[in-house]
């Protein structure tokens, strides 16, 4: 009965774990719905924006000042639009590039695609590398 006993253990533990992963795509597909919705409502906002100026212009009448309010509840949805990104980053297990936005593993110290320094890392003092590519840490040792 020890293995059978083994193979029940083994099948539960994958299946939630099919089940946790599952889960996982669940909110991802939620959260991307979201910044969907987001999305369009800036874009039906800024359209509203420019059809404010455009109307604003073509009549000669000074800039109006509610078009600061626009302006302001459009970048309001922009930084929602980037938490909600974010959450979809930290769920998929990605990191993006803040200079190429490309998305790189969630451990990757540098950006695959431009060599942009990621994360949390990007403000330490460790020591650059010098012309020769070589931080300093190591000079002298030719161990490999």
């Amino acid at each position: 009965m020890g293995v059978f006993e083994d193979v029940v253990i083994n099948a539960r533990s994958a299946a939630e774990t099919v089940g946790k992963e599952a889960g996982r795509w669940v909110d991802i597909s939620r959260l991307r719905f979201s910044a969907a919705e987001i999305q369009k409502e800036i874009s039906k906002r800024l359209e509203n924006l420019g059809r404010m100026v455009y109307d604003s212009r073509k009549s000669g009448s000074p800039v109006d000042i509610s078009f600061d309010g626009q302006i302001e509840s459009i970048d309001a949805l922009y930084k929602r639009l980037d938490e909600v990104n974010e959450k979809i980053n930290i769920l998929r297990k990605k990191t993006v590039c803040p200079k190429c936005g490309f998305d790189n593993a969630e451990d990757s110290v540098f950006c695959s695609r431009c060599g942009t320094k990621l994360g949390a890392e990007q403000n330490d003092q460790s020591p650059a590398p010098d012309a020769s590519g070589v931080d300093g840490s190591n000079a002298g040792d030719n161990s490999i």
